[in-house]
């Protein structure tokens, strides 16, 4: 059960809608994750106030550049990640993001570290496959 994060500095509803979609495709292509597995956090920033370095690493991004964290179960190999940040790429310029302005961040943590609610650690009691 990824739980996605996703900040835009230039993003209007519809934009992020679509963003959102073009994660959760590439989680889907990726990771084998279930269609219906999706939980997102999307802000566009109106009047917040994003930080980014335009050239670190080598990478020129702009005002387009788009922040996205993914939080996961730990256990995807070093393969699948290059995987899912090349499928995110695709949909994201799909969804009018240009690849260089993904900033992704994976964060993986074990099974007692989600509650789906009611206050219960449900994958310890039922572990997903």
């Amino acid at each position: 059960m990824p739980l996605v994060r996703i900040d835009a500095v230039a993003a209007d509803p519809q934009r992020l809608t679509a963003i959102g979609d073009a994660v959760h495709a590439a989680l889907v292509d990726a990771f084998g994750i279930p269609a219906d597995d999706r939980f997102q956090v999307l802000r566009g920033t109106g009047g917040d106030r994003v930080g980014y370095d335009p050239g670190y690493l080598g990478v020129q991004r702009d005002d387009g550049v788009v922040f996205v964290q993914v939080f996961l179960r730990r256990g995807r190999t070093d393969e699948q990640k290059r995987a899912f940040y090349g499928a995110l790429a695709k949909h994201a310029a799909a969804a009018g993001v240009e690849p260089r302005n993904l900033l992704v961040s994976l964060v993986e943590n074990g099974l007692a570290d989600w509650s789906f609610g009611n206050g219960e650690a449900q994958y310890l009691d039922n572990p997903p496959s």
